[in-house]
């Protein structure tokens, strides 16, 4: 068993979080997740409306009588959600600890503690990250380069970037971005982390909710694989490389603007690539980190094996490293 700050503060057996994911984040992961002695996190706007997230609390709840989270992520839109009402929802659920992303977490702070909830907050570089300390999150989780979704645009890797909020922060850090096994784990945890959160390498296990053509594909990949749309337009996003990915990048990178690209970006069809399991239907996010995957564990085989190979690393291949 490995204990960290995260594992002591956040009330968690294993240091391992499985993040929030569009479309991904349901209550049958979330749960096996957190039956596994890890924490899980419920996509908050995955679910249309915040009855839905209610619903889908209470499904998971039916599911495992242990802590999880969910994840409320902030970014820019025409038609804003009712991201109050979502967080009423989440408070009145009775959650206890909340993932937020995107926007300065302020609101989500000022929300979320008094109603004594933990917030662990997701950052892109380390300055951010030390305003999300300065506003009062309980952890950060800080992403590197190598991840899926939003990487930032500083384009900072976690070998670098996990050791500086180290030599920064006093909360505890989750490592971020390129993780699937106990190799990366007790790396993060030499780097300075408290943790790791992986978002890839849960998508492809059995409990979760996307098709099983979409798991057989990221076990295919490589960590070449993947594109990053948006890098014109400063909002850079890492997702799959397929047909539809290289059109975005090639018509941004020849002076379109988001109009241009909008339908070919839109969350719909993301949706339907997971699904119905056709991988050129739209845009999927997806890390460099699926180079690492080859397999579809159930969530416990994977936590399970994580665990015991990081104690088998540091007491076998390190602890032998030691002279004298």
């Amino acid at each position: 068993m490995l204990r960290t700050r995260f594992t002591e503060e956040f009330g968690v057996e294993h240091p391992i979080v499985q993040g929030g994911m569009q479309w991904v984040g349901r209550a049958e992961l979330v749960a096996a997740v957190a039956n596994a002695g890890a924490l899980g996190m419920i996509t908050a706007l995955t679910q249309p409306t915040p009855e839905d997230l209610v619903e889908e609390i209470a499904r998971c709840r039916e599911l495992t009588d242990k802590p999880f989270g969910v994840n409320l992520t902030i970014l820019p839109s025409i038609t804003p959600p009712p991201y109050a009402e979502y967080r009423q929802a989440i408070i009145e659920s009775g959650i206890t600890v909340v993932e937020t992303a995107g926007s300065n977490p302020a609101d989500q702070v000022a929300a979320f503690k008094p109603a004594g909830i933990k917030v662990l907050h997701k950052c892109t570089s380390v300055r951010h990250a030390l305003k999300a300390q300065q506003l009062g999150v309980d952890g950060v989780s800080i992403d590197g380069f190598e991840c899926a979704g939003h990487p930032g645009e500083d384009d900072i890797p976690g070998l670098v970037l996990i050791p500086r909020a180290a030599d920064e922060l006093d909360i505890p850090i989750i490592a971020s971005g390129g993780f699937a096994d106990a190799r990366g784990l007790v790396a993060a945890l030499s780097l300075g982390a408290d943790g790791v959160n992986m978002g890839t390498r849960f998508m492809c296990t059995q409990e979760s909710p996307i098709h099983d053509e979409v798991k057989k594909r990221i076990t295919e990949a490589g960590e070449r694989d993947t594109e990053l749309i948006f890098r014109p337009l400063r909002n850079t996003a890492r997702v799959a490389s397929n047909s539809v990915s290289r059109e975005v990048v090639a018509k941004l990178d020849d002076g379109a603007q988001f109009e241009d690209i909008r339908e070919l970006v839109a969350g719909a069809r993301g949706r339907q690539v997971y699904e119905q399991g056709d991988t050129e239907l739209g845009v999927w996010s997806v890390g460099m980190v699926q180079g690492l995957i080859n397999d579809v564990p159930t969530v416990a085989e994977l936590v399970d094996r994580i665990v015991a190979e990081s104690g088998e690393l540091v007491r076998n291949r390190l602890g032998k490293l030691i002279a004298g």
